[in-house]
């Protein structure tokens, strides 16, 4: 006959994985409800903010793609306090510069959640 443990153990196994899988799936819903949206005033003041400060941009250049992964060693900075004051979301993200493109980051993934480039000519 089997040790009562050995029936317990799996049972307990996956009841805790699906509540992790629970868990993984609320944090994912709280970072879409804080998704960054940005006004095109917003979006050209971060520009002409940012992209003045040459030292910001990344030593190496990378995928920008939106949902991409930003590489380990790029070091990101806060996005410009007036933009952070108008929009308080705004706060939780941060940038580097590309290729004369200011790529927001999302600092705790580590990934792209948006890409600012220069104001079309008109």
């Amino acid at each position: 006959m089997k040790h009562p443990a050995f029936v317990i153990l799996p049972v307990v196994l996956v009841l805790f994985t699906g509540h992790m899988q629970q868990a993984a799936a609320q944090t994912d819903d709280v970072a879409a409800s804080q998704k960054l949206e940005l006004t095109p005033a917003e979006r050209s003041a971060i520009y002409a903010t940012v992209s003045k400060d040459k030292s910001k941009v990344a030593p190496q250049p990378f995928s920008t793609k939106i949902g991409a992964d930003v590489p380990p060693m790029i070091e990101l900075y806060s996005l410009p306090d007036q933009t952070v004051a108008e929009n308080p979301a705004a706060k939780l993200y941060e940038y580097t510069i590309v290729e004369n493109e200011v790529v927001v980051v999302d600092p705790t993934r580590m990934r792209i959640v948006d890409r600012i480039g220069p104001a079309p000519d008109r």
